[in-house]
């Protein structure tokens, strides 16, 4: 992948910016709040076309990242193998250069991270630790699950998030590398997440960690990944965490959805990549009907409060909304934003553009209210 952790890291530092607006105590995490207009960069960034025919309502922030990670010329993803798509570039590659073209500044980060290979499942799952600079614990925690339709992306890909929560929320972030796909079928993934969850609640002292105060995280296949979690954790009796939050989730399997059908060509994720995910991931397409990859077929009774935050212009965007409803049909309390005008992966990108900024603050104020 055309990526590096020093880049990504980086990037992770510019949460930094708005940690003060995320973390104002309102709770509100509102677009208008004030001290995050403040906090906002002055920079302004600009889109240098028309609005796309698959997002009219773009914001021209989130279209700027677009327009620059069109033009890397990569070839589409569901035209490559794996491997190959692997090595295009990525949507944090197209801030992190947006970042350096207008010379924003990138503050020091306020967390230390360390590196470390846990044998799981049959295997090596490797994770990232975030511990806040500030303070000694034992903190809350937070296990961090990425995006990439099981198959791509890594770590650095979604360093920003992990780091963010970390530093807007107090916590200790365990960022789980889960073993991909094709390589690794399903349900490997799913067990993975699983396992590294139970490795922080029994090892949770060793990372500073307070074991009674763990919530879970992911975005796109990582959001069904978290979810997962939770029912697994529940089935098998084992701590519940006290929060989870699903960003823009895969939580079914009908590609004929609303979104899927109004967004099936939107940037950077479409219609076509969703259904190059499954095959991949899957051992049949059968598979597809599982409760573990259709989330809305599960059993969502006794499971934690949750948040659900989805992007206008995305395939994924229906998958939420039944998703929520799935959650409050089954007594589960469930909180959930919207955000107009922007694509998937919007939610790392904070410093371009202002939703992830208001994103970020949201799912960071749900966490700490679930911690108290």
């Amino acid at each position: 992948m055309k990526h590096n952790f020093l880049k990504s890291t980086l990037l992770a530092g510019i949460c930094a910016i708005t940690v003060s607006a995320c973390s104002s105590g309102t709770g509100s995490g509102t677009a208008g709040d004030s001290t995050a207009a403040d906090t906002s960069s002055k920079t302004e960034i600009k889109p240098s076309g028309a609005a796309p025919d698959w997002g009219k309502s773009i914001k021209p922030e989130m279209q700027a990242v677009i327009e620059k990670l069109g033009s890397y010329g990569d070839k589409p993803i569901e035209s490559l193998s794996p491997v190959e798509a692997r090595k295009n570039h990525t949507p944090t590659d197209a801030v992190m250069d947006l970042v350096a073209e207008k010379n924003i500044p990138i503050p020091a980060p306020q967390v230390d991270t360390v590196g470390k290979d846990l044998a799981l499942n049959g295997g090596n799952i490797h994770v990232r630790i975030y511990k806040p600079k500030v303070g000694n614990g034992p903190f809350p925690v937070i296990v961090y699950y990425h995006g990439g339709g099981f198959v791509i992306a890594n770590l650095d890909v979604y360093n920003a998030s992990a780091q963010a929560l970390a530093e807007q929320v107090g916590a200790v972030v365990v960022s789980v590398a889960y073993r991909l796909a094709p390589e690794n079928k399903f349900p490997t993934a799913h067990n993975d997440a699983f396992a590294a969850y139970e490795w922080v609640v029994k090892n949770a002292m060793s990372i500073k960690g307070d074991a009674k105060k763990i919530a879970v995280v992911g975005e796109s296949a990582g959001g069904n990944l978290a979810a997962n979690v939770s029912i697994m954790a529940r089935d098998k009796k084992i701590t519940l965490p006290l929060h989870q939050v699903l960003v823009y989730p895969i939580a079914q399997s009908d590609m004929n959805t609303e979104s899927y059908v109004k967004y099936a060509a939107a940037k950077p994720l479409n219609k076509p990549m969703m259904a190059w995910f499954t095959k991949h991931y899957l051992n049949t397409m059968t598979e597809a009907k599982d409760p573990r990859i259709s989330l809305i077929n599960a059993n969502l009774k006794g499971l934690p409060p949750t948040t659900i935050i989805t992007a206008e212009i995305d395939p994924l965007n229906s998958d939420g909304k039944m998703l929520e409803e799935k959650f409050s049909a089954a007594g589960v309390k469930v909180d959930s934003k919207n955000y107009d005008g922007v694509t998937h992966e919007f939610f790392g990108m904070a410093i371009i553009v202002p939703q992830a900024k208001d994103a970020q603050g949201y799912a960071a104020s749900q966490l700490k209210k679930a911690f108290q």
